[in-house]
């Protein structure tokens, strides 16, 4: 892989797929996976990339000799734990989460987004925000602040774990087998990272012209609406 364009494709060299894989093997892709779930630390760390760079490294035999079967079990197992603690996290904390000042690893955008992100969807947010990079960091723990039934939470839990961890890492799998995927590779990637963050473009969009259509509101949100809790969900 062209280092150039592998930086382009996951930014800075520490987070580039590839070298992480290489370096640090099955428990650096575990540990990301895990973190990234529901660690407030884990939201700029390269989820989709990575796992599709380990399928895709699986069926090339480099740096990864584990059976496919065996390595989307251990990720999806990272994923389903990483969102239980995010959601033990949440829970314990509260509505102080939505008092903590910002800082360079947390920013109250991140929690707000996440928040407008659960009330919109519910429970079936958990299994969506897998698909959508710093949101689904962020939704596991908003369950746990919103008090979401643990029971429910940890069904979707299981299901977003899955299929977002087994199926980027399969899809990886058998397109890292495709001739022009292979010539391709840092293209791919570039392409995974830009479709996993138009979500939250388009609502950062969305934001901008409603602050557009609201100037008041957009200089003085309290004025309009003072920042809420999420609503305690118990079904």
């Amino acid at each position: 892989m062209s280092p150039s364009l592998a930086s382009a494709a996951a930014g800075p060299s520490f987070l580039d797929p590839e070298w992480l894989i290489s370096t640090f093997g099955l428990i650096g892709i575990l540990a990301i996976i895990f973190a990234e779930s529901g660690l407030l630390i884990g939201f700029f760390l390269p989820g989709d990339s990575l796992l599709f760079t380990a399928g895709l490294l699986v069926a090339d035999g480099h740096y990864l000799h584990q059976a496919l079967w065996l390595l989307c079990l251990l990720v999806a197992v990272a994923a389903i734990a990483g969102d239980q603690v995010g959601y033990l996290f949440g829970k314990r904390i509260g509505p102080s989460l939505f008092r903590r000042p910002n800082s360079r690893l947390f920013k109250q955008e991140n929690v707000h987004r996440a928040n407008d992100f659960f009330d919109r969807h519910g429970a079936r947010s958990v299994v969506l925000a897998r698909f959508v990079p710093i949101v689904r960091t962020f939704t596991p723990i908003i369950a746990g602040v919103s008090r979401m039934h643990y029971r429910t939470f940890l069904i979707y839990n299981i299901i977003g774990g899955t299929l977002w961890g087994v199926g980027v890492t399969v899809l990886g799998y058998f397109l890292g087998q495709i001739a022009f995927v292979k010539a391709n590779i840092e293209i791919i990637l570039i392409s995974i990272v830009v479709v996993s963050v138009l979500p939250i473009g388009i609502q950062l969009l969305r934001s901008r012209r409603a602050a557009t259509r609201n100037p008041a509101a957009a200089t003085n949100p309290g004025a309009s609406a003072p920042p809420q809790t999420p609503t305690p969900r118990n079904k």
